[in-house]
């Protein structure tokens, strides 16, 4: 069984906590196209969230190989089960 218990993962709480922080950035100045400050680091935000996630995940994602893995183990589970279903079905016989 995989586990997600990655120390990328805890990368993750960074575009979270941050935006949190409001009295960093509750301001007007510097405008950018017109908008207060408060208003495009907000926008800002969610491109750290993006950069982030595919951060962690390009860290975490399995190998070719382990998907393959993975994808024969889901298989054969699926094949024990019909078959142990099929057996009960047929009285253990």
């Amino acid at each position: 069984m995989r586990s997600d218990r990655s120390p990328w993962n805890w990368l993750l709480l960074v575009p979270i906590v941050v935006p949190l922080l409001v009295p960093l950035f509750n301001r007007v100045e510097p405008t950018l196209f017109g908008w207060p400050f408060f208003y495009w680091v907000q926008l800002v935000f969610v491109g750290l969230g993006v950069l982030t996630t595919v951060i962690v995940y390009r860290a975490t994602r399995r190998s070719p190989a382990d998907q393959a893995a993975a994808r024969d183990a889901i298989s054969r589970d699926a094949r024990d089960a019909a078959a142990r279903r099929t057996h009960d079905r047929d009285g253990g016989h």
